[in-house]
């Protein structure tokens, strides 16, 4: 039934990232010794070549001003656990690089062609901006950690009471209905269509007495800035709250399409008065926003996202990316953080589902503790390990993606003219070993979950034997 006894491990998880973070950092600190030394001597080796007259070189530094900038913006390949898990994907993340080749030449050619006596730091910026072009959204093992907690739903013996279960049951989706929505996806239905199946799927399996409510924004004007006012300020609570009933739920449904602009902060607030009646001492309270874009309205849906959290009615916020690029996972996932609340990226419909079930999974009718507690360890190890093997996989895939991608942005590079043979085998020496550095840690990052895992649920069956030996006695 229910997962228990998780909410140790975002500690411990926290300690292992800072842990892993450091070690990363003690191995690399020789590597960037090393290249400094590099830079130095080639910087005097620069100066010594450069000492003649430059007054024809002007005009072309003068032309090369504003690629050159593009270059000094250029984030640092990330160097350990903490640095790649908290990357945002890049523009041609989860594509293929020779796919869209055309369009990859045309980012690579806003770079000057590489210096031919390349130093150690222009070879690193050149491979950066690569990098970040197909730079893939890696799995966080916090956020999985996060997910186990969330999943411990009902234990009594949880510190953060928001878990605990309550007599009443609240559930509300809040639903991004913005022009965006109506991006077609690979199997031919938009966003909209995915996510309404989903979501209906979801609410038709929830226990008979909770409360259901679904609120949608951005689903009236168009995108135009003539329709910005009118869109920003559509949010509607098109059910609910109501027990689920599935004729009205699919009216409901049907009431709306995608539109307009995303005014996220304002739904949060709207959410957060109509649970105001629903205090936290007497009601377990849910909340599921599933958007696929930035806010594009006024106000600051991070800081409405904690006044929400800290609210009387105090919900459990779980944030779903659906199918979101950089900028707006970067927003939701400070949403989340904010609020104390789960963020999941969602990149299909399996993905979504994926999601809700599991919040299926705890809303499940709350069993007696003591007579379930063990079988729950057992069946929490289980589902553990199958999160634990899909991280690891997902890890796997999406890195070799990334480093194959960025080995083929290179071999762009030497096409388009921006690099030479004999500086793209430089770089692609420079690829491999960050691609190797990436697997490295995947293997690390499942040791330490499972280390967690299987060390908490010894820990928890010792207890929990102890209580009932205790109350056996009395």
């Amino acid at each position: 039934m229910l997962k228990k006894f998780c909410y140790v491990f975002s500690i411990i998880a926290v300690l292992i990232v800072i842990s892993g973070c450091n070690e990363n950092e003690e191995e690399n600190q020789a590597l960037n010794e090393e290249e400094k030394a590099t830079e130095q001597e080639e910087s005097i080796t620069s100066d010594k070549e450069n000492t003649g007259d430059n007054n024809d070189l002007t005009s072309q530094d003068d032309a090369k001003t504003d690629n050159n900038d593009i270059l000094e913006q250029v984030k640092p390949i990330p160097t350990n656990i903490s640095g790649f898990i908290s990357q945002q994907p890049g523009m041609f993340a989860n594509k293929s690089v020779y796919d869209n080749e055309k369009e990859v030449k045309k980012q690579l050619k806003k770079l000057p062609p590489m210096s031919e006596n390349a130093s150690e730091k222009e070879l690193k910026k050149y491979l950066a901006y690569m990098y970040w072009l197909v730079a893939e959204d890696l799995p966080n093992p916090k956020d999985m950690i996060k997910k186990w907690e969330f999943s411990s739903f009902g234990n009594p013996d949880l510190p953060d009471s928001r878990y605990h279960f309550k007599e009443n049951y609240n559930i509300e989706v809040i639903l991004d209905s913005s022009g965006s929505m109506a991006a077609v996806t690979t199997v031919g239905k938009t966003r909209m269509e995915l996510a309404k199946e989903t979501i209906n799927n979801f609410l038709k399996n929830i226990p008979e007495k909770a409360n259901v409510s679904l609120r949608v924004y951005g689903h009236k004007g168009s995108g135009s800035d003539a329709d910005k006012d009118m869109s920003c300020s559509a949010i509607e609570q098109v059910y609910g709250f109501a027990p689920y009933n599935a004729n009205k739920i699919q009216q409901a449904l049907n009431k709306f399409s995608p539109k307009g602009w995303t005014p996220i902060a304002a739904a949060l607030k709207q959410s957060k008065e109509a649970l105001k009646q629903f205090e936290a001492k007497n009601n377990s309270n849910l909340i599921y926003l599933v958007s696929d874009g930035v806010s594009t309205c006024d106000g600051d849906p991070v800081k409405v996202a904690k006044s929400l959290s800290n609210s009387n009615a105090k919900p459990v916020i779980n944030i779903i990316g659906y199918q979101a690029d950089g900028k707006a996972q970067e927003q939701l996932q400070k949403m989340a953080e904010a609020s104390n609340g789960v963020y999941t990226t969602a990149n299909d419909q399996n993905e979504l589902e994926e999601e809700f079930d599991r919040a299926e999974e705890v809303l499940e009718l709350w069993k007696e503790w003591k007579e379930d507690a063990l079988q729950d360890l057992d069946a929490m190890s289980v589902n553990n390990g199958f999160d634990i093997m899909e991280l690891s996989n997902n890890w796997h895939f999406r890195s070799l993606s990334q480093g194959n991608h960025l080995l083929a942005t290179i071999n762009l590079a030497e096409e388009a003219g921006i690099v030479t043979f004999e500086q793209e085998q430089k770089l692609q020496k420079r690829a491999h070993k960050v691609n190797d550095m990436v697997k490295q840690l995947d293997g690390e990052i499942e040791e330490n979950l499972k280390n967690i895992s299987t060390e908490n649920i010894k820990k928890t069956k010792k207890s929990i034997n102890e209580k009932f030996n205790k109350q056996t006695q009395n």
